[in-house]
């Protein structure tokens, strides 16, 4: 029942034959291993999203040569995928957000973090759930360190990415936001909302949000409770 789940959160086909033959990876196996080391994952296993954001949150190497290619989802709008150099960050966004999508992704180059670009390319009307996946699920495989969802108010595209098992998305409105979401929710998904802000303030929260360390001791026990939720529910789900 429980690869049953995965497979589903993966988009990954299931089978009673796909189960024997490819291994789970969890996010037991990732703090089964001390922080900072590397962990040997065998040829064509599934490696959960959680077990990919605890790898990320403790600096556990998972050893990419054995690691299949992150699976493609049909509509799924990505230009481009890439593993995580330890700086990238994708964005993304809906019609109402694209001009603001279009100034970041230059302000982030010339800060130097390399960008995956999620979409929209155009102020054509699409559905900002479509991105904000997107975008999260690079963030929940670890194949960026960070991401950034702009729509009109920031908010819907907020509670679609949290749906991502491994992501906390943050929507934030000033710079005082941006620090919080990451001192004490060491948020990894950044919402904006481009009919909120304008393009310099915007430009202060992003730098702000992505050069601001997470807090530890009492921030990361809380932290911790709010992943425990997630994976308590998760649990439930796969019992039935």
């Amino acid at each position: 029942m429980v690869r049953r789940v995965v497979h589903r959160t993966l988009n990954v086909p299931y089978s009673p034959s796909a189960q024997a033959a490819r291994p789970l990876v969890t996010e037991a196996d990732v703090r089964a291993v001390p922080v900072g080391s590397q962990l040997s994952v065998p040829k064509g296993a599934l490696v959960t999203p959680l077990a990919r954001q605890v790898a990320l949150e403790r600096k556990v190497s998972l050893n990419q040569e054995t690691l299949p290619p992150a699976p493609s989802v049909a509509g799924e709008p990505c230009s481009e995928r890439r593993p995580d150099s330890g700086r990238t960050v994708a964005l993304g966004s809906d019609h109402g957000g694209y001009q603001l999508k279009a100034v970041l992704a230059g302000y982030l180059e010339e800060l130097g973090y390399p960008v995956i670009d999620c979409g929209t390319d155009s102020t054509a009307s699409v559905d900002y759930p479509d991105f904000a996946l997107a975008v999260a699920r690079l963030v929940a495989r670890a194949q960026a360190w960070r991401g950034i969802v702009v729509d009109g108010a920031g908010i819907g595209s907020c509670m679609a990415a949290n749906k991502v098992p491994g992501v906390r998305a943050a929507m934030c409105y000033d710079q005082a936001t941006a620090v919080n979401s990451r001192e004490h929710n060491d948020a990894n998904v950044l919402t904006l909302g481009a009919g909120l802000i304008g393009a310099n303030l915007a430009r202060q929260i992003v730098r702000t949000w992505l050069e601001t360390p997470a807090g530890g001791e009492r921030h990361a026990r809380r932290v911790g409770k709010i992943m425990d939720i997630e994976r308590r529910f998760l649990r439930d789900v796969s019992r039935g």
